[in-house]
Order: C-alpha cells, then sequence, then structure tokens
C-alpha cells in the first residue's frame, strides 16, 4: 500500500478510558510535545465527576481532548479526528464526539463480553453506536505491552500500566510526531527515584510507534505544521498555573509578600499547590481546615501587610460570604479566586460552568460592594491575576476574579512575558506620623490607607462594626449611609483605571455578540465563521463585569440587539438588563456542565441574524 503523509491545517484527538488508564498523562503529553514542536493548541481535560466510580462504567470514564493547528488555536475543538477509547465505557461515552471521517483506535483486551456489559452493550458496540463507517483500528494493547515488557523484570501491574505509553507512541506514528520530548520526559520523571523504570517505558512508547508504522494503522499519515507565532520563549500552561504565576508576579511588582490560605476544593486545588512550590519566590501558603478559616487567615494576611489571596469554588465561595462582607468593612486588599464548577450545591466538580455569577455579584448580607473580574483563557489568567492584585493594593477592596474549570485544567501556548512589560503596582501604604485615621480617603479614588501593625503612631481598630473616618465605632444613621456610599463609590472608580471596551467588527450594527469568561475563543470561532459565510456582525467581550468598563453603554447603545452567550441560564443577560433595561438583549445559554460547540453558537447566532 503506498503511504502518503498528508498535510493538516488542525486535528483533534481525545484520549478516553478508565481514570487508572493515564488518559490525562497521555494527552497532556500529546499535548506538550506539540507545544514544543511549535503547533498552536487547546486542551480540555475531561474528569469524572464520581470519586472512584466502578472500574469499567461510563461514570467513571476520563478523558482529555487536545486540538493542534499551524495557527492560533482557540477553542479545544467540536468534534475528533482521532478517538482512543481503552474499553468499551470510553468508547461509548465519546462517539458522540466523532467526525464522519474519524479514526478509531481500541484496546481489543478490554472488549470482553465482561467489559462490554459493564458498558451497557448487547452486541456489536460498533453497530450500537452507529459508527461501523468510520476508520477503526481494534489493537490488542494489552497484550502488545506485555510482550514488549516480558523481560523488563515489572510485574504485570505495572506492566499494565504503561498501556497509555504504547498507545502514546501509535498516536505519534499516526501525526508525525517525533518522539525526543517523550524520552526527555521519561528520563526527568524516573532519574531520580526509579531510574529502572526509564528503559521500559522508553522502549513500550517506541514499540507503540513501530507497531503502527509496521501494520500501516492508516492508510496515510498526518503533519500538522508548526504555527509562527510572535518570537520568543513559549510553554504549555494551564490556567491554574498561569493563575498563580501572574499573582507571584503581581507580588514582586508591589514588594508585598504573597500569602495564600486555601481550603483544597476541585478544580481550583491546582493554584494552591503551584503557589506552595514557591517558597523561594518568597511565597506562603496554608492548607486550612475549612473555606471560613481560608479566607480569614487571608485577611488577617491582608491586615498584616501582606498581598493576601484564598481560592475556591461555587460551594466554598458560599461559605466564604460572612467573611467577604468583612474584608468589604475593614477595607483590606484581598483577592479571592473562584474556579467555576457546575452546581448547585456539590453539582457536578469535575464539569466547568459560569453559573456563580449572581453569587459573586450579589451573594452577601448588606451593601456589600466588591470587584469583580473574570479571565478568558488558561494565558490570559496571568493577566487577570495580575490585574487583579493590581486593583486590590491600589484601592484597597476585595476583588473576586472568576476563572473555569475548562480554563483551570485547560492549557494553550503561553508567551513568557518581561515583567519590564508589566506596569508597577503601588499599595497605599500609610506614611508619616500618626495619629491615623483609618478610613480617610484619597479624593481620585476613595482608596483609604494601609497601616500595619507595629507601624509608629499607626494603631487603629477595624473590624465587622461600622465605624466613622476615625475608626470609631459608630451606630449613628447618618455615618452609615455615608461609608455605605463611599464603599460602593469607591468600587464604581475602579472603572477609571481599566481599559475601554473594545469592539472586533464594525462599531454599530444590527447584532454584536457578546461574551465573558472562558466563552472567548468559542464565540470568536463562531463570528470568524458566520463573516466567512458573508455575515455581518460584531463582537465584544467583558473582563471586567463590577464595574463595567466606562464605555460599556455607549458601546452596546450603537446595536439594534444585543446576543449574550454564557454557559448558565442567563445571569450575566439580566446583570446587563438591569443596567441598561432600553437595550434589546438576548441569551444563548448551555447548563450542560460542558463548553458550547461552536456549531451550535453559529446556528443560534444565525437564528437571531
Amino acid at each position: 500500500m503506498q503511504h502518503k503523509v498528508i498535510d493538516r491545517d488542525d486535528v483533534v484527538i481525545r484520549f478516553a478510558g478508565d481514570s487508572g488508564d493515564g488518559m490525562q498523562l497521555t494527552g497532556s503529553l500529546f499535548a506538550n510535545m506539540s507545544a514544543i514542536y511549535g503547533n498552536g493548541l487547546s486542551t480540555f481535560p475531561d474528569y469524572p465527576a464520581e470519586i472512584r466510580a466502578p472500574k469499567g462504567t461510563v461514570a467513571g470514564v476520563s478523558g482529555f481532548q487536545v486540538h493542534i493547528a499551524n495557527r492560533k488555536v482557540n477553542t479545544p475543538g467540536d468534534y475528533c479526528d482521532m478517538l482512543v477509547a481503552m474499553n468499551p465505557a470510553a468508547l461509548k461515552a465519546n462517539a458522540k464526539w466523532l467526525k464522519r471521517t474519524a479514526l478509531v483506535l481500541v484496546n481489543q483486551d478490554a472488549f470482553d463480553d465482561n467489559g462490554l456489559k459493564k458498558a451497557g452493550f448487547t452486541g456489536n458496540p460498533f453497530e450500537e453506536l452507529g459508527i461501523e463507517d468510520r476508520t477503526i483500528l481494534v489493537v490488542p494493547i494489552t497484550k502488545l505491552t506485555e510482550n514488549s515488557l516480558a523481560d523488563s523484570g515489572l510485574d504485570i501491574a505495572s506492566v499494565h500500566k504503561c498501556k497509555n505509553m504504547f498507545t502514546l507512541g501509535m498516536a505519534c506514528f499516526i501525526y508525525n510526531r517525533p518522539l525526543e520530548y517523550i524520552y526527555n520526559y521519561i528520563e526527568g520523571k524516573f532519574s531520580k527515584k526509579h531510574p529502572e523504570m526509564i528503559a521500559p517505558n522508553k522502549k513500550v512508547v517506541t514499540d507503540g510507534f513501530n507497531y503502527a508504522a509496521n501494520i500501516q494503522a492508516e492508510a496515510n499519515t498526518y503533519h500538522v505544521a508548526p504555527a509562527h507565532p510572535e518570537k520568543g520563549i513559549y510553554r504549555n500552561i494551564t490556567g491554574n498555573q498561569a493563575l498563580a504565576w501572574g499573582l507571584i508576579a503581581a507580588s514582586e511588582k508591589a514588594g508585598r509578600p504573597l500569602f495564600c490560605g486555601s481550603y483544597p476544593i476541585t478544580p481550583a486545588t491546582g493554584i494552591l499547590e503551584e503557589l506552595a512550590l514557591h517558597k523561594n519566590l518568597g511565597v506562603k501558603t496554608m492548607q486550612t481546615e475549612d473555606e471560613i478559616a481560608g479566607i480569614c487567615s487571608a485577611i488577617g494576611a491582608s491586615f498584616a501587610g501582606d498581598l493576601a489571596v484564598t481560592t475556591t469554588s461555587g460551594p466554598g465561595l458560599s461559605l466564604k460570604s460572612e467573611a467577604l462582607g468583612l474584608a468589604v468593612m475593614t477595607e483590606l486588599p484581598l483577592v479571592v479566586v473562584d474556579v467555576q464548577r457546575a452546581g448547585p450545591c456539590t453539582g457536578m466538580p469535575t464539569k466547568t460552568e459560569q453559573s456563580d455569577l449572581n453569587e459573586v455579584l450579589y451573594g452577601r448580607n448588606g451593601e456589600s460592594p466588591l470587584v469583580v473580574m473574570a479571565a478568558h483563557s488558561p494565558a490570559d489568567c496571568f493577566d487577570r491575576a495580575f490585574e487583579a492584585a493590581k486593583v486590590a493594593l491600589e484601592h484597597m477592596v476585595p476583588v473576586i476574579l472568576l476563572s473555569e474549570g475548562f480554563l483551570g485544567n485547560g492549557s494553550e501556548p503561553w508567551r513568557v512575558p518581561s515583567m519590564a512589560d508589566y506596569p508597577a503596582i503601588t499599595p497605599r501604604i500609610a506614611e508619616g506620623e500618626g495619629p491615623f485615621r483609618p478610613y480617610e480617603r484619597d479624593a481620585a479614588t476613595m482608596a483609604r490607607r494601609w497601616a500595619f501593625p507595629g507601624m509608629k503612631g499607626m494603631e487603629h481598630r477595624v473590624g465587622g462594626l461600622e465605624k466613622n473616618h476615625a475608626g470609631v465605632l459608630s451606630n449613628d444613621p447618618a455615618n452609615h449611609e455615608l461609608m455605605v456610599r463611599e464603599r460602593a463609590r469607591k468600587v464604581a472608580l475602579v472603572a477609571d483605571s481599566l481599559p475601554d471596551l473594545a469592539v472586533d467588527g464594525p462599531e454599530s450594527g444590527d447584532v454584536l455578540v457578546v461574551g465573558w469568561g472562558g466563552t472567548y475563543g468559542h464565540i470568536l470561532s463562531a463570528v470568524e465563521e458566520l463573516r466567512q459565510d458573508g455575515k455581518t456582525l460584531s463582537r465584544a467581550h467583558f473582563d471586567y463585569i463590577c464595574p463595567l468598563p466606562k464605555n460599556t453603554e455607549a458601546v452596546l447603545s450603537r446595536f439594534r440587539k444585543i446576543i449574550v452567550c454564557e454557559l448558565n441560564s442567563g445571569q450575566f443577560a439580566s446583570y446587563l438588563k438591569g443596567q441598561m433595561p432600553h437595550l434589546d438583549i438576548v441569551s444563548c445559554n448551555k447548563v450542560q456542565g460542558q463548553t458550547f460547540l461552536v456549531r451550535d453558537l453559529v446556528e443560534a447566532i444565525s437564528k437571531e441574524l
């Protein structure tokens, strides 16, 4: 059979199997290898929502989708060109994502009667799923891995853990990926503690590559050329990593030590874990016994002069709400990161959503305003974290930074910046001699000054009870209204330091497509596709939610209809309607614990057009 290498602009590969099959690692390695090769990429890890779901069941399937291209990639892709299914349940859970031309690689050894029964199949799984017209490779991956490592000296359980590396080798052949990165990863992972694992892992990935070549797994193989991004140093980075690094960068620029007090919660735990790795940069982390202790320890650190951070997800944010009111009342700088997941309550902990917006805007008692921002991509998490810290320190206000499970766990290439390109951060630290009046304010920003314990002449009281400008307890009605209005005014004035809302496309017209947070890439791709079909429309994306950019109303008023796309039941659309009731605002919503599909957005926007 004559073999051809076909150039492709992009491909989408989905690795799926039981949680113990190593599919997250396999997908990550394929993505990192492609990033080093120079491809544009976007990833989407899809974890099971249950802890230790029964092996072989659909509920226990773990997936990792990688979209690589010869250009910048905005989304992990709607449908896949190749699906690796390590068992019948993985095939059943992911068959709906197959393109008509897709290649399906399955582990024949897992497709026994027991495996088919656990997945709910009664006959031929390919016929039951209606995918028998796809290219299907049925390969005895388990047996081949055993043969590959027969002389390795490893026990059978360790051998079976290497199935994913055999599969990775096959994928590398089919998509012309070099193996050098995989070899370097194996050496780095095992060289210190388990050097005996280096040779077996190298051998099995090489054998997988050679097996796919020898059997001509595909009549053709595929090549995705490198992209040509701006020159610089790049690395593949997840949103949680980027967010942690952005906070560290802000700490350096502000000259204030960084403290993070947090309780582990999916999908935000990675931020705490990443910060804990950087004690050499002066980062202090404390894993607390609960969410309330996490935020209260951060407020205490802020009172003491640290850049204070606490990280959480929706259920944890509910527990932090009273202490958030304390941060508002004391007017201390604090960054609260909410990596959103599907709710309510425990909901679906590993699934992404944007349904915490109402909670962060209104979920506190009393008049309790604070600043709300949202990151729009894994790499953007760095910039938004830096900016959230800058606003908190310079305006003496709590800031909630919204991320999402899709952003926190997903990854994309990130150009490592120069710190010289980032602005200075100037905390409002009190100077001079006392007596210190803690709630006297700067005329331009309404921010109070920040005095730490031990500063001579700066002794003062802060706390949850209302006070006057001198920091003295006050139940005076007029003073309470004055302080309420001043705290609200301070948040509103943050808009003076925010960039204007930008419009992609005509500055006025019939339709403006609006999004916020992690819908950025999917909306951008949908709008670009519609423009290629001859449609005229504009797009605007909100990174700043409270306060909104100052030109928001002026921009939105220039369009006949505003289509707001978000992963909830319409919370941002309702927020905009409350601010600007005269506008024609319609919603495009999805509440399934999954990102938008570009196809669905194209169809929904087309109907409105």
